[in-house]
């Protein structure tokens, strides 16, 4: 019945997760929801007004442009450039996505041939990997080990896969594990890009969620980053629009005129006043995004303080909302967010989800309340691990 590129796919992770999740809450029981990262607090207020005022609009009820209003691209060019430095022409460099998801699943599409490689973080978001499946392209697994800071190692690359590399997916700063990467790795990469002759995407979707005075570097500020890729930013985590379905992407004009193409035979574009919102969100004053990262800064100390206290070995991230932590002796990661969810109704999620260099960790996501973490935490210490 289904396609064959349908059938070779195993599971989504986040949709598992919330099987078994429902599955624990229909017995009674209080679960504590720390797996996927949707941000628990509301869209700033004035973000919403602006939407409501776009939406009375009847001029936002028309087909959207494929490539994203312009006045929203000037917007995020202008953002670009006091939160960057970057130089952008909106009119070329730009282009307005449904989301991020969106976009990673369909990049592929414009740069990947049958056969041709795409070499993908493991640890990562699956779907860099799911979106290079479905356009026939073969996935190359990049190791990202604690030992190497959670960079992936390009000596180590198989000579015969980079003869065939057409595309690389980069996260920095990275989902799951939360590393960060400095200007030094990134001028590393546009070398190997060059040498290569391979497209570079980074995908900056927690670029503003940083915490104790960190500044997460821009991929395309380095030299030469502009010839070789383009940059991803979401809106969804920098101002809790996940649901709004609002961000863009950035960089060389080749490169988004060809990504482009790709979207206006496959999407209508993202609804005008959800745009206009994105507009008031960039262009306004982003106080709103320092107070979120004092509240998820706070959670992130309570978390760190209480998995240290039951004797896990944890780490205070310096970006993302987001503890990449190894599981305790004696359990694989399913092995771990089972014993959470059924011993304790706490939502974790298994890092072998995220690929198999991702065996060995778990990771928590900081959506709950200071409140809430502490009781995940208590829960926690009653067990026996």
């Amino acid at each position: 019945m289904y396609a064959d590129r349908i059938n070779s796919l195993p599971p989504y992770l986040f949709a598992t997760i919330d099987e078994a999740k429902d599955a624990v809450k229909a017995k009674g029981v209080d679960v504590i929801d720390l797996g996927i990262g949707d941000p628990d607090m509301p869209t700033p207020e004035h973000i919403v007004e602006s939407m409501c005022e776009a939406v009375r609009d009847p001029a936002t009820h028309r087909y959207p442009s494929y490539t994203g209003m312009i006045e929203f691209r000037e917007a995020v060019a202008n953002w670009c450039k006091d939160t960057r430095g970057l130089e952008l022409d909106a009119a070329t460099e730009t282009l307005t996505l449904i989301g991020s998801k969106e976009g990673v699943a369909h990049i592929p599409l414009a740069f990947v041939n049958p056969g041709d490689v795409a070499l993908i973080p493991d640890p990562g978001y699956p779907v860099y990997k799911i979106g290079t499946q479905f356009a026939g392209g073969e996935p190359h697994i990049m190791p990202l080990l604690e030992e190497n800071g959670f960079l992936p190692d390009f000596d180590a690359i198989p000579a015969d896969k980079l003869a065939k590399a057409k595309l690389m997916f980069l996260n920095y700063p990275n989902n799951p594990t939360s590393a960060t990467a400095d200007v030094k790795f990134f001028k590393e990469v546009v070398e190997f890009a060059k040498n290569n002759d391979i497209t570079v995407v980074h995908d900056n979707a927690y670029s503003e969620m940083v915490y104790d005075d960190y500044t997460a570097p821009s991929f395309l500020s380095v030299d030469g980053a502009m010839d070789v890729g383009m940059e991803l930013y979401s809106m969804s985590k920098t101002y809790n629009m996940t649901g709004w379905r609002l961000a863009f992407a950035v960089g060389n004009k080749d490169l988004i005129k060809g990504f482009g193409k790709v979207k206006s035979n496959i999407d209508s574009g993202a609804f005008d006043a959800v745009q206009r919102a994105g507009i008031t969100a960039v262009s306004s004053s982003q106080q709103c995004v320092a107070d979120m990262n004092s509240i998820y800064q706070k959670r992130r100390d309570a978390l760190l303080k209480g998995l240290r206290g039951i004797g896990l070995d944890a780490k205070a991230p310096k970006a993302t909302f987001y503890m990449w932590v190894p599981t305790p002796d004696g359990y694989d990661s399913m092995g771990f967010s089972k014993l959470l969810l059924e011993e304790s109704g706490i939502v974790a999620t298994p890092g072998v989800g995220f690929g198999e260099y991702g065996e060995g960790y778990i990771r928590f996501a900081l959506t709950q309340s200071v409140e809430r973490i502490e009781e995940a935490v208590a829960r926690m210490d009653k067990l026996t691990i």
